[in-house]
């Protein structure tokens, strides 16, 4: 089947640069606790913030935010036996490159437990990577903003998503995603509000933890999990 080709992304602009990535330091640390002494109790009664960017060795870009998509509306149970099922349709029981996933039939990929929705999405994620419109082999080099617009195009990945793969894979210290619901029922519980805030509150309630705003979402989901 035919596949649209678009045009490679172009090389980041010097005067963009990417956000800081990697563990905060002390100093930062130090001062996000300043800065809110609420969060900064709560931070003592949860589990220590990981290092990031959160990755295992040997999966790529590609592998993440197929993931990703796989994930979305599932259960952790439910989405890793369906990734396994996908994992199982390469010879070599990885997950399938993006040459492998355009050539496996639609049938297969829903057989292995895939939406029609996730389906056509993992193949246009394929389709990109590949065409390099993406550009995946950079992107770690490039502001969050431009990151989101990036990864948006593809189906099925929306802010949310990209939000999460410039956290957890790329690392980066200052994400902040409004429209989380974990992260919102994590503030009702931070600051004992009688209602779950909506986004515009989370994240006007936020502009006090930046430039760490990552730190405090983990804070915010361990508070919901603790």
């Amino acid at each position: 089947m035919p596949q649209s080709v678009s045009s490679p992304m172009p090389p980041a602009s010097r005067a963009a640069r990417a956000p800081r990535s990697g563990p905060p330091t002390a100093a930062q640390m130090r001062g996000l606790r300043r800065r809110d002494p609420v969060l900064a109790r709560a931070m003592g009664r949860v589990a220590p913030l990981p290092e990031f960017p959160i990755r295992a060795d040997a999966d790529s870009h590609f592998h993440s935010l197929a993931k990703a998509i796989v994930h979305q509306q599932l259960s952790t149970k439910a989405a890793g036996t369906i990734h396994r099922r996908v994992r199982s349709l390469s010879a070599g029981r990885r997950f399938p490159s993006p040459p492998e996933i355009l050539e496996l039939p639609d049938a297969h990929l829903r057989g292995a437990g895939l939406s029609r929705a996730k389906t056509i999405a993992i193949k246009d994620l394929a389709t990109k990577t590949l065409d390099g419109s993406l550009g995946l082999r950079t992107i770690s080099r490039r502001p969050d903003e431009e990151v989101i617009e990036v990864l948006t195009r593809v189906r099925g990945i929306g802010v949310w998503s990209a939000q999460m793969f410039l956290l957890f894979r790329l690392g980066r210290q200052d994400v902040m995603a409004g429209g989380d619901l974990g992260l919102q029922e994590g503030l009702r519980i931070l600051d004992g509000l009688p209602e779950r805030p909506g986004p515009k509150e989370l994240e006007s309630r936020a502009e006090v933890w930046a430039p760490l705003r990552s730190v405090a979402s983990w804070v915010l989901w361990r508070l919901v999990s603790a």
